[in-house]
């Protein structure tokens, strides 16, 4: 998800540029004002956290562009390649260390584990919305 400080610096092109890059595919992608109940679902393990009421402001103060992505390890490369939740201590070259600006503007969230993923995409997308295709003969890709 591109949060909404990275949609509103104009990110979300240069966010699919990198996973493209590395050799991601897009399954499905929208851009949208999240409903509470759906940030709720989705921020559930920090409900209790004194954090939250300021995410939950955050998340919903702007539109958030959500994707799916797909491919060999794709979490574990996804969270790579996002960096450290905190940008001060994100590596140059990674998502955050080179866009985010705060903790709590941090321009992006992944999943961090296959489970988590298949709940969070279940929160935002209708499986009639993940859309398979072959983008080329990932046997180039993979060994």
């Amino acid at each position: 998800m591109v949060k909404p400080d990275g949609v509103q610096r104009g990110l979300i092109g240069e966010i699919i540029s990198r996973f493209e890059a590395k050799g991601l595919k897009l399954a499905a992608a929208k851009l949208e004002h999240l409903p509470e109940e759906r940030v709720v679902e989705q921020y559930r393990e920090h409900l209790e956290k004194p954090f939250f009421p300021g995410l939950k402001a955050y998340i919903m103060g702007g539109p958030c562009f959500l994707m799916v992505w797909e491919g060999k390890e794709v979490v574990a490369v996804v969270r790579m390649m996002i960096g450290a939740t905190n940008p001060a201590e994100a590596a140059p070259g990674s998502i955050r260390g080179d866009f985010g600006l705060d903790i709590g503007r941090n321009v992006v969230h992944a999943s961090d584990s296959p489970t988590s993923a298949m709940r969070e995409i279940a929160i935002h997308f209708e499986p009639a919305g993940l859309i398979d295709y072959s983008k080329i003969d990932e046997s180039v890709l993979y060994e």
